[in-house]
């Protein structure tokens, strides 16, 4: 039986939707792909594999940092780079009775 190379994706970590802080934002994981499909338990009905590697994600610092590590593993890895930044407008509330305005009404 022939050995895969382990392919990992290294990303920019997102962001919990229920936090709002900066401490991990520009941190950059590791994850491993996995290796075989998922498969339905009979019993209970979950999916499920016998990759535990699917579990592991490695954090580093710089995106230089996670792609050395990688190499050093001699792990095969994909970077993803995170998308630009959209530029946020910043509203103001006297907008809300502007005179003229095209918006619709926001509250």
């Amino acid at each position: 039986m022939a050995t895969h190379p382990t392919v990992v994706r290294i990303a920019v970590a997102a962001q919990p939707a229920t936090q709002s802080g900066k401490a991990t934002a520009g941190a950059w994981v590791l994850q491993f792909r996995p290796a075989e499909r998922p498969r339905i338990d009979p019993l209970t009905g979950w999916a499920g594999s016998g990759d535990m590697r699917q579990q592991v994600q490695l954090s580093f610092p710089t995106r230089e940092a996670a792609v050395a590590y990688a190499e050093s593993k001699g792990y095969l890895y994909e970077v993803e780079e995170p998308p630009p930044a959209k530029p946020i407008r910043p509203k103001i509330y006297a907008d809300n009775f502007r005179y003229g305005r095209s918006e619709n009404w926001t509250h």
